[in-house]
């Protein structure tokens, strides 16, 4: 059986290697992976007639009370997959008590990074609208991203917001603010990485949405956005990976330690976008870093 990790890979970047009111549907409950997982699917908001959903998975032992979201993010297009693989990758948080919720936005091409910052933000807020429902502390959600999800990730953990506390709409009125992010080989700043860039490699050609002018990349990119709010963030990053350079970690790492955000770099020398034989040990330092951020003292 592939790791929890290897299959988060394949599922987050598929991408990159080819180149609001709630509605449930339930499946049978189960105390292990492999078997017809507990789970539920939610419609969290509509655009152009089309539903924005995220899964629930119940945790494989007691519930700890807090909870994982998790970017389903590959070249800023989101993929859906049985839940049953969706309970192997994210096992590992599911057998350290959280309930994990697996969150889709709209895709590139058809859709803007902009768009895709907005569909998770507004992910967040719904989340945090129905806590009791879900039993979870809004004060506990740990965000977790590979690659453009990392980004996302990124991007939850520096531009959350209190809601405003006037809007009409109760989902408006709720924070968008994380308690933790794990961002995996993320991307900080993409201004240059957009197709207008002079000498920009081939590869991200691959990348419909890296079609913006320069502004819009900046508004997209976490680096202009770090604050002494933010939330605290591990960082890692591959030192063989050509697709997101390491220095892109080491950017915004060294912006939250000036700012003064606690913030973790881990920079593997020999991985690539993949992490390789890093991926295990990265998986269990978002765990410690989870375990740190999220759960209640003793």
């Amino acid at each position: 059986m592939k790791s929890a990790l290897s299959v988060l890979m394949i599922f987050c970047c598929h991408a990159t290697q080819v180149s609001a009111q709630s509605t449930e549907s339930s499946a049978p409950a189960t105390a292990k992976p492999n078997k017809a997982p507990q789970f539920r699917e939610v419609i969290y908001g509509h655009k152009d007639g089309l539903a924005l959903t995220f899964d629930v998975l119940e945790p494989f032992v007691e519930h700890n009370g807090a909870a994982v979201v998790f970017m389903v993010s590959g070249g800023w297009r989101s993929k859906w997959v049985p839940p049953a693989q969706e309970q192997i990758l994210l096992a590992p948080y599911l057998e350290a008590g959280y309930r994990v919720f697996a969150v889709r936005h709209g895709s590139s091409p058809r859709y803007s990074i902009a768009e895709a910052v907005a569909d998770v933000r507004l992910a967040i807020r719904v989340i945090r609208k129905d806590a009791k429902r879900y039993d979870i502390d809004p004060e506990r959600m740990g965000v977790v991203g590979m690659s453009a999800g990392g980004h996302l990730t990124l991007m939850l953990a520096t531009t959350g917001d209190d809601g405003d506390p006037q809007a009409k709409d109760l989902v408006a009125r709720q924070s968008s603010r994380i308690a933790a992010g794990v961002a995996l080989v993320p991307p900080s700043d993409i201004t240059g990485y957009i197709w207008s860039t002079p000498g920009l490699h081939p590869r991200y050609r691959g990348f419909p949405g890296l079609d913006i002018p320069k502004e819009d990349a900046k508004a997209v990119s976490p680096l202009y956005f770090v604050t002494p709010d933010d939330a605290p963030c591990l960082i890692v990053m591959g030192g063989k990976d050509e697709l997101v350079p390491a220095e892109q970690g080491e950017w915004i790492h060294e912006k939250m330690d000036e700012i003064g955000v606690e913030n973790k770099l881990i920079v593997y020398p020999d991985a690539d976008h993949g992490l390789g034989s890093d991926r295990a040990t990265a998986m269990d330092e978002s765990l410690k870093w989870f375990s740190k951020h999220l759960l209640a003292p003793k």
